[in-house]
Formats: C-alpha cells, structure tokens, sequence
C-alpha cells in the first residue's frame, strides 16, 4: 500500500512514527507530510523520518490559521494527487481529511481531546474511521472506533519504550540524582482562548521550591525569560522523554507531558485552567496517576508535596502496572487497522 501520513504537531510525532517504521518494515510505501511548529520537523529528523514540510506555524488568531489550512491544503492536495495513497493517516486534521474525501481515499484519526471544539467539527464528519479512547466522552458518530488505550501509548508501551539513561548524563543530568520537571505550554492555540498556563511568577516559585528537592528542569513552548533561562532542560528534543521517565516529580500545563510522565509512573500534577472533564484524566486520575488542579496554587502545593515525598515514585509504578494490564499496544492496532482500511 501507499501510506500517507500528516503530522503537524510535535505529539503527532511521537504518536506515529513507531507506525511509519513498521509500516515502512513491512513493505509499504510511506510518506510523511510535516509543519514546522516547536519541535516538529527536529523530532522527525532526529528518529530519521524523510518528511515534507507544508506549512508553518499559524499566526493572527482565526484568520491566521484559515490562511494556514488553505495554503496547506493545496500543496497536500498536489502531493497527494502525485502520490496516489491508499489511506491517509492523521491526527485531527481538517486538511488531511478535505484532501482524502476530495480523492476519495480513505482517512484514518486518531482523536482524543474533547475540547477541540473548530478541529472536531471541521474534521471528523469528513474522516473514514475516528478511533478515541475507550473513556472519550464524546459520541462522534457511526465511523467512531473506541480502542483500550492512549495516544501516549503508542510511543511509551512497554514494548515499543525504555528509558535510556546514557542520553541524560551526557547532556550533564544526572538520572540518579532527584530532579523535577516543569513544562510549560504558549496557549495561543485556537482552542485556548479565555485561558493561559502558570504564569511568570508562579515558574518562578516552583523553580525556587522545587528546588529545595532536587534539580529543576524547564521545559517551554515559548523562550524563558532570562532569569529563568538556566533553568532549561538541556536534553535534546528527542530525549525528553529520557528525562521524564527520571523525574521524580512532573507538573505542568500541559495535557499531554502529564500523560506521557503518569505513563512512566512519575508523580504527576497537571494544571488545568479549563477545569474541564476528559475522559482519558478521568481515568488516570480515578488510579492516582494524575492529579489535576484547576487552582494554580493548589497544582504549585500539590507538586512541591510530591517532589519532598520518596515513596511517591513506587505507589506511580504499582498504579502504572495495573493500568498497562487493561491498555493495548497502539501502534500495533494502528498499524493493523490501517492496514485494513487501506486494504479494502
């Protein structure tokens, strides 16, 4: 089969490029269309993925990003007309889809936030298959295909993930030494209006308390400010998760770090401002392996407790241990379903 495959987030990386190589391994031919926002395009260089970039990161609000899906589409809609695929792999993309219907090829997606709100509607009438979460609170109709698993999982399973400590010392970190990680996210996505992350000064607290524990390793979407700059991880964008996997405390305001370090059985504390229910934290939270605050000082007391506490890392691995006995491995039932949609 011909595979094409969109990504145009750093997370969408991670969720698919265990799928491309095996799709790649097992003959298929496979073509992978990039944006260049954050990390993207490093990310795909540094696991060795041939890629094209169609876009750039939108700016100016909603007008921003229409110019930036227009302008998308019809570079994806020549390329796709050149590559004739078989199926077309996403996340929730309305470019991909517009493109896959117009050809009349089949779109497979991967969805698991229910807060996506302009990205659900204008993508997924328009997809073949939306496969969500079990726990995704949201009935997107008949094509919906619910599975056992997280996004996150198709990257750190077991069996696709194990921590390599040799990428933190040499990058100077220490993994025996107790560390914390704070990520921090912009915000400007379409979808965040009305909301924003920790601010300045909160960093700064956590940094200054956080540190009473250990080491503090930021992690930003936007440049730190110059007294907060030391303070950036210096890991490489592909080792980030290396450094997760180590930490003995992660809070952020980002959804998908918390998931990724709960998954690695660190002790995990998400600020969210939205103080919205999602299935996939529901459940993580009902195991104990995120705890979400809707209240900025709840999250920075929550996480100072923690990184100060040295039975918190063994109660995460006993809660990840029950939660991988219920989970799939989701690169391989991607890999198989795409296979079947492709195929048909």
């Amino acid at each position: 089969m011909r595979v094409l495959v969109d990504v145009s987030h750093p997370a969408h990386v991670h969720l698919f490029r265990n799928a491309v190589t095996e799709l790649d391994d097992r003959g298929h031919e496979v073509r992978v269309v990039s944006r260049e926002k954050d990390v993207t395009t490093d990310l795909l260089d540094a696991y060795g993925i041939d890629h094209v970039p169609l876009s750039a990161k939108a700016g100016g609000g909603v007008a921003g990003t229409a110019r930036e899906w227009t302008a998308r589409g019809a570079r994806l809609l020549r390329l796709a007309v050149d590559f004739r695929p078989d199926v077309v792999l996403s996340r929730l993309n309305p470019t991909a889809a517009y493109v896959s219907r117009l050809l009349g090829v089949p779109n497979v997606v991967f969805h698991d936030t229910e807060q996506a709100g302009l990205l659900d509607r204008a993508t997924t009438p328009f997809a073949s298959v939306v496969c969500t979460p079990a726990e995704f609170a949201r009935d997107v109709g008949d094509h919906q295909l619910r599975y056992e698993g997280y996004h996150e999982l198709a990257y750190l399973h077991p069996a696709r993930f194990e921590p390599d400590p040799r990428r933190l010392t040499d990058a100077g970190v220490d993994p025996d030494e107790p560390f914390s990680v704070v990520r921090l996210v912009e915000w400007t996505a379409h979808h965040d209006a009305g909301a924003a992350g920790f601010g300045p000064d909160t960093v700064r607290e956590l940094v200054d308390r956080l540190g009473e524990s250990g080491a503090v390793y930021l992690s930003s979407e936007a440049d730190l400010p110059a007294d907060l700059a030391d303070y950036e991880a210096p890991v490489a964008s592909d080792a980030v998760l290396d450094l997760l996997a180590y930490a003995d405390c992660y809070v952020g305001d980002s959804g998908t770090m918390a998931t990724e370090a709960a998954l690695l059985a660190t002790p995990t504390v998400r600020y969210d401002p939205y103080d919205a229910s999602m299935g996939n934290f529901e459940t993580l939270a009902d195991l104990g392996l995120v705890d979400s605050r809707a209240d900025e000082r709840a999250a920075v007391e929550r996480a100072v407790s923690l990184a100060a506490d040295p039975d918190a890392g063994g109660r995460w691995r006993r809660r990840r241990r029950r939660l991988l006995g219920e989970k799939v491995d989701v690169t391989a039932f991607m890999v198989e379903l795409v296979e079947e949609v492709g195929g048909s």
